[in-house]
């Protein structure tokens, strides 16, 4: 299932814009400290790098990934999520806009 709201959370109100616009976050905040991050990935094809472990939830759109030390493209769609080990990086490349929200940890 997609999350489609997040309820009692506290938005960081200024952008995280990556990559010449092609992604544009806003972080959020739980009341239990909890951080997650909200976005876009417009089309393109770009690397992120990663400190703590990711979980990428698809809202909308899609994204095809590749974890790094893989040569296998993945798609991901709205309600599937994939997970990113920290330190580490992932390709994504996206035709069309992808929401998502990022988990951290």
């Amino acid at each position: 299932m997609t999350t489609e709201k997040i309820d009692n959370i506290s938005v960081t109100t200024q952008a995280n814009v990556y990559f010449d616009g092609k992604c544009v976050s806003h972080g959020i905040t739980f009341a239990d400290g909890t951080k997650k991050s909200v976005g876009v990935v417009l089309p393109s094809t770009l690397t992120f790098n990663t400190g703590a472990p990711e979980i990428m939830e698809c809202v909308a759109g899609s994204c095809d990934y590749k974890l790094a030390g893989s040569d296998a493209w993945v798609t991901s769609s709205p309600g599937e999520k994939f997970s990113v080990p920290g330190n580490s990086s992932f390709d994504i490349r996206v035709t069309e806009a992808y929401h998502y929200i990022c988990h951290f940890g």
